[in-house]
């Protein structure tokens, strides 16, 4: 590891087949058009995380912009990671707020509260890694000995399978000609990935968005099929303004509720870790505790000005997957994207824009990467399928994820992420002592 608290990004250049390590970097233009296409690949889900909450869709972006930038800080730049909303606070948020599901969130307040505390406890967990990392070197033993690749392989798939339903409803619309459309962008999408090269081949998310929204703009503005894409907002909304700023109330009953959230977003910063050292080729395991207190303080800072919790997303993991670019430079470029973004009302009314159809179509290919990230970890770290531990751990927790298995103790709710991931872990660790004893018989 270099003596720099950040690394020297050497610049790289080749063909489409190039892998782009974190230390690395591209051309300006390149790395612009790189950052883009993560801005695009975050922006579904992270716009949809607070619609479904009731806080500001223009805070979400400003703070995932900001929260990617105190996460890069942390890690010296050397974890390429885009942090945006996450999907492990809405049940906790909804239950706390009582919020119905439509305009804004009247009690956002408590939320902010209990988010800001869950930060809290999520930095306590990285800092103690970052200490025993420091002092031993072996600050993620603990968190390898109950998570290893079996269990993250499996909760990174679990992300993925969990929101599929959320993709096929968006690609099958209201009608037969709204799935058609969704259909189309996955064909964009995988005709740019599989017939071009080049920089557009590395662009394929982005350039695949812009070429479904020209067609579905030819079949419903051109031909009066569907419904027409309508650009009237745009026009009228300002370049430049504020968006919807909250402040936070601490209440003790909803902490209780949305804190213990800190070990699922532990569980999706170590899948993040492993599924990036992976595909690079090193091993990151030393920036885990920083990268730990990084998410944490972002989603303190997040929800102290009316943001959602954060947390590294896995869509961008689909991104890196495709192009095989893990330069850090581009998260950075990404995340002032992001800021600039949150900061105009009229991009706000531009995304509104995106008829629903394509964005489904965008989820069907961006939540299958997703879990085909969670499979690359099981096929790189060669995890035994024959070993029935594995097998047993691997599967159920799949179908609590896949199926949203819910249990709820009290005011205590755990929906299907959430069950999958204390599942996996508590299921290897039972196993593992049985096999174990197994053993000292044998």
């Amino acid at each position: 590891m270099s003596n720099n608290y950040f690394p020297r990004w050497r610049k790289v250049q080749g063909g489409s087949g190039l892998v782009v390590q974190p230390d690395e970097c591209m051309s300006w233009p390149q790395n612009i058009a790189m950052g883009a296409q993560h801005v695009v690949a975050m922006f579904g889900s992270t716009i949809l995380a607070p619609l479904l909450m009731g806080f500001d869709a223009n805070v979400a972006i400003l703070m995932s912009g900001i929260g990617t930038l105190i996460f890069f800080v942390f890690v010296g730049g050397r974890v390429p990671s885009y942090l945006g909303s996450s999907f492990a606070f809405i049940g906790g948020v909804i239950t706390v707020t009582g919020y119905a599901g439509a305009g804004a969130n009247g009690n956002i307040g408590i939320a902010l509260g209990a988010i800001i505390a869950c930060g809290f406890v999520y930095t306590l967990i990285g800092l103690l890694v970052w200490w025993m990392n420091a002092r031993s070197g072996g600050g993620a033993d603990w968190i390898n000995t109950w998570m290893p690749p079996v269990v993250t392989g499996a909760i990174v798939a679990v992300i993925g399978l969990n929101l599929a339903p959320i993709a096929a409803k968006g690609a099958m619309g209201g009608s037969t000609f709204d799935a058609l459309m969704a259909l189309m962008t996955v064909l964009c999408v995988g005709g740019i990935a599989v017939y071009t090269r080049g920089a557009m081949q590395r662009l394929l998310i982005l350039v695949g968005l812009l070429l479904a929204c020209v067609i579905y703009a030819i079949f419903t503005n051109g031909l009066g099929w569907g419904k027409p894409m309508d650009f009237s907002a745009v026009s009228s909304a300002p370049w430049l303004g504020l968006p919807r700023f909250a402040a936070p109330v601490f209440e003790l009953h909803a902490m209780s509720v949305i804190v213990p959230v800190a070990i699922i977003l532990v569980a999706e910063n170590l899948g993040h870790i492993k599924a990036v050292s992976a595909m690079t080729g090193r091993n990151l395991d030393v920036y885990l505790g920083r990268a730990f207190v990084g998410d944490g303080v972002a989603t303190m800072v997040s929800g102290a000005v009316g943001g959602t919790g954060v947390t590294t997303y896995a869509e961008n993991i689909g991104v890196m997957t495709v192009t095989r670019i893990y330069s850090t430079l581009v998260f950075v470029i990404a995340a002032l994207i992001a800021i600039l973004l949150g900061f105009s009302p009229k991009f706000g009314a531009l995304i509104q824009t995106i008829p629903g159809p394509v964005l489904g179509g965008m989820s069907v290919v961006v939540f299958g990467l997703i879990a085909v990230a969670g499979a690359r970890i099981w096929v790189v770290n060669q995890v035994d399928f024959s070993d029935n531990r594995n097998l047993i751990v691997a599967a159920v927790t799949l179908v609590l994820g896949a199926g949203n298995f819910s249990i709820q103790i009290g005011a205590f709710k755990l929906d299907g992420i959430g069950t999958a991931t204390f599942g996996a872990i508590i299921l290897y660790a039972l196993l593992r002592i049985g096999s174990s004893k197994d053993a000292r018989r044998a």
